[in-house]
């Protein structure tokens, strides 16, 4: 079914009808013409906000016959890469909130439960949905709640939809090993579009690849259908999964690749074809094993330029609807047009560190462009690579490779690193193996949400022995931070800098950058202490809120007089001891300001530097996001809301420098 061409009935459905409760009454004319409503709504939509665009458009005839064939209000419906929601949440009655999209005031860009009962879960990082619902498979037979189509024909059936290449990702082939255990009804639809937000590496997007492009596909798809209707009844999609199991082998000489894992399969099928859809979903409701669903589809489909380029237009900014006239960097992955994006710094570095030392490498998971790394992969093939969404993989690689004697740089999003997390502890940092992490969308990203936030990265590396952690405040800092990371200084063990999801700052472009010094802080702004000048209050902020801490100073001394000594901490390990011990030393009361969590993050090394130094740390105030979730808006926005802004930050100073008064804010 083309649904760009169908024709649109008078009648609006999705925002007259109810839905999804009327969407099994509705003609095959009725729901061709809601495809095209539900396209034209996210495509109109993104074009003004930004968002997911080209996963979602992939989607609406996918997540249509889902509706029309399960009731999810009762049925439990878990997603995987949950950017591919925006249909789902369309059909479930949110429609009127999607002008607020990625804000607080509409919905959020990924399955939020406190939305709506039928998004189940939060979900922002890829992999999870097949072991989440076999946790919700297994609870429901338990509970004697599980659909049987003997015993119990209207229990709760299980389906997940898994798609953008996550299938590959180590926590869904745990998942799937899994459910192939259960003796009951699971249905995993594997949306394939030959895509994750790029190319999808590896061997077993490579055995997708060859089944989709084998000239034996339609044989497959025609024999499985041919089956299907000489079989009654439940007997039916048995048939189905058959003939689609023989001719598979007959391809490669070898069972259905999930089969070994326990797992029936079908397919692939037309994931645009809603009739086909229906047909197949309505079998696959009551087989009573475990099942997938190989879907076909096209990423951006419906949409020209999404089809064309679906790596630009996965979460593309704002954009002229205008066909040729799009605005380049608008449809850019790190979503910027007002300025210089660190993502954009990042990879500009990265190249020319390359350039200069044939011993660095590099690597991401699955997000070349949303990293910078895709300038590397174009510029040396040979000595960069994406794994996939495969974190821990990644981290595990670089590990090899650092012990044999290369300079690894693993470019991650700060939220995903907590996936390789326990390779960083083994395979890293217990081997002293020098392995350089850039952590991009660190602190608060903005639409994406909670479930994107990098909050809590400082935390978690700071436990690791030897281990440095850093922060980029600008462009010139993180080209300084990456160069001391390439040589000595990160050679020992375990290296990383932070940096945020936004633009560079200007404001010190035009001074002269030091060198990085291993846990040595900078001082940009007020009365310098090592000349004897003792300000009222001295701020030590780690990455970008130093440069808004410099505004917050000036607004201070403009406004009270005060004298505002502010510092780049560059260091959240080591910090500078001999700094804290100056300024404590002398009753110099200290705020520290970061974009992660106040808990355990750079202020809370400062207040245990200052311990251990046998220091005032009532003297020591700390500022950084509160102890609660941050839900999406705009990154300014969500600064503002806790307080990371110039005048939240004025606000914290001021009471600083007042130390009977001075306590740690824990939101």
């Amino acid at each position: 079914m083309n649904t760009p061409t169908s024709t649109p009935l008078a009648t609006p459905l999705l925002t007259s009808a109810r839905l999804p409760h009327d969407l099994r009454s509705f003609s095959s004319s009725q729901l061709q013409q809601l495809a095209q409503e539900v396209r034209d709504a996210i495509v109109e939509q993104v074009r003004l906000t930004g968002g997911h665009l080209a996963p979602n458009l992939g989607v609406v005839e996918l997540t249509i016959a889902l509706h029309y064939v399960f009731d999810f209000a009762y049925d439990r419906l878990l997603f995987d890469v949950g950017h591919q929601c925006y249909p789902h949440k369309l059909l479930t009655g949110r429609a009127h909130l999607l002008p607020g999209l990625r804000t607080r005031t509409g919905i959020a860009g990924f399955p939020e439960p406190r939305e709506s009962s039928y998004d189940l879960f939060s979900v922002g990082h890829a992999g999870t949905g097949i072991s989440t619902a076999v946790g919700m498979a297994r609870g429901d037979t338990l509970t004697r709640e599980a659909f049987h189509p003997t015993q119990n024909p209207t229990g709760r059936r299980v389906v997940s939809l898994i798609g953008d290449a996550s299938i590959v990702n180590g926590v869904a082939m745990e998942g799937l090993n899994n459910a192939g255990t259960l003796a009951r009804q699971f249905l995993v639809i594997l949306n394939d579009n030959g895509m994750s937000i790029s190319k999808p590496q590896g061997g077993l997007s490579q055995y997708f690849d060859r089944l989709r492009v084998s000239h034996l596909y339609s044989d497959v798809k025609k024999g499985a259908k041919r089956r299907l209707e000489h079989f009654p009844g439940g007997e039916r999609i048995r048939g189905a999964i058959h003939a689609a199991g023989e001719a598979t082998k007959a391809i490669y000489h070898q069972d259905a690749w999930f089969e070994h894992m326990g797992l029936k399969t079908i397919g692939p099928i037309d994931g645009h074809d809603l009739p086909t859809l229906i047909e197949y979903m309505r079998e696959a409701r009551d087989f009573d094993r475990p099942l997938v669903l190989h879907v076909k589809t096209v990423k951006g489909k419906g949409y020209k330029f999404a089809e064309s380029d679906s790596t630009k237009f996965h979460s593309p900014n704002a954009f002229n609807k205008v066909e040729g006239e799009l605005d380049e960097e608008g449809c850019r992955v790190e979503l910027k047009s007002d300025g210089r994006s660190f993502t954009t710094a990042a990879g500009d570095a990265l190249v020319n560190l390359m350039e200069r030392d044939p011993r660095v490498v590099a690597c991401t998971a699955a997000m070349p462009d949303g990293t910078g790394v895709s300038k590397v992969l174009a510029r040396f093939p040979e000595r960069s690579w994406d794994v996939g969404i495969c974190e821990s993989h990644a981290m595990d690689m670089m590990a090899g490779l650092a012990k044999t004697g290369f300079k690894p740089f693993f470019a991650v999003y700060c939220t995903f690193l907590q996936r390789a997390f326990d390779q960083a502890f083994q395979e890293v940092s217990l081997q002293g193996l020098p392995v350089r992490l850039l952590l991009d969308r660190a602190g608060l990203v903005g639409g994406d949400g909670a479930v994107h936030h990098g909050f809590c990265d400082i935390s978690l590396l700071r436990v690791l022995p030897d281990a440095v952690l850093m922060a980029a405040m600008d462009e010139a800092s993180m080209v300084a931070a990456m160069e001391f990371m390439r040589g000595p200084g990160g050679d020992k063990g375990l290296t990383a800098l932070r940096y945020p999801r936004d633009v560079v700052s200007p404001r010190f472009a035009n001074l002269p950058c030091p060198a990085f010094s291993l846990g040595k802080a900078r001082l940009l702004d007020g009365p310098d202490f090592t000349l004897g000048e003792v300000p009222d209050v001295a701020i030590l902020a780690f990455g970008t809120p130093a440069i808004t801490a410099c505004e917050s100073g000036s607004v201070l001394h403009n406004s009270e007089g005060l004298k505002v000594s502010v510092y780049d901490a560059r260091f959240a390990k080591p910090v500078d001891r001999e700094l804290i011990r100056s300024l404590l030393g002398a009753g110099v009361p200290v705020l520290t300001v970061e974009d992660h969590s106040i808990v355990g993050g750079f202020g809370s090394a400062v207040l245990e530097a200052a311990q251990e130094l046998g220091l005032d740390s009532s003297l020591v105030t700390r500022y950084g996001l509160p102890d609660r979730w941050v839900y999406q808006d705009s990154r300014a926005k969500q600064l503002a809301e806790v307080g990371l802004d110039t005048a939240g930050i004025a606000t914290a100073a001021h009471r600083a420098s007042r130390p009977a008064q001075a306590v740690s804010r824990r939101g």
